[in-house]
């Protein structure tokens, strides 16, 4: 963003959905400026998304303290399965600091493409979203075509999807 704006405005990356796709959050009328410069730029698409808070961004720093002091209440331990970092799109291990991290992800963009990459170096073979939307396995799709995916949001498609898996 520092090569497109030298206003001084609050303005950062603020989730890396994919490699075509980042989301940026700030003030609003550097949002409108890089909105502007994006598109003189040369940006495919440029939306404003209409959201309730400055998320990923420092401006959550007391919401980031407040809810590591609360973590501070729990034990975590790394388990058998693989768990991937949003922060940097690495494999939690053993030497990590769980609630500093968790913590983090407040206050640091979410590196997603990255999750993405290291997903197909890992060969997954199929992603499953489950929630309302399709956001995260449209990313997916977004780096590759092919990619086996599935949504699961209310009961049928949760038992489509098991009787799909059945073995």
């Amino acid at each position: 963003m520092q090569k497109f704006l030298k206003t001084g405005k609050f303005i950062v990356p603020a989730n890396y959905n994919c490699t075509i796709q980042t989301a940026i959050s700030g003030e609003a009328s550097a949002i409108e400026e890089a909105t502007i410069k994006l598109k003189e730029a040369g940006a495919k698409k440029v939306i404003k998304l209409k959201t309730s808070g400055p998320f990923h961004t420092i401006k959550l720093i007391d919401a980031k303290n407040a809810y590591e002091k609360e973590l501070g209440n729990l034990t975590f331990k790394i388990g058998e399965v693989k768990v991937i970092k949003n922060i940097d799109g690495k494999i939690y291990d053993k030497n990590d600091n769980i609630k500093e991290i968790l913590a983090n992800h407040i206050i640091s963009p979410v590196r997603f493409d990255k999750t993405i990459k290291l997903m197909q170096e890992e060969q997954i073979e199929e992603y499953v979203e489950i929630g309302p939307g399709k956001t995260l396995t449209g990313f997916v799709k977004k780096e590759d075509k092919e990619a086996k995916t599935y949504n699961i949001n209310n009961l049928e498609s949760l038992e489509n999807f098991l009787a799909e898996h059945k073995n």
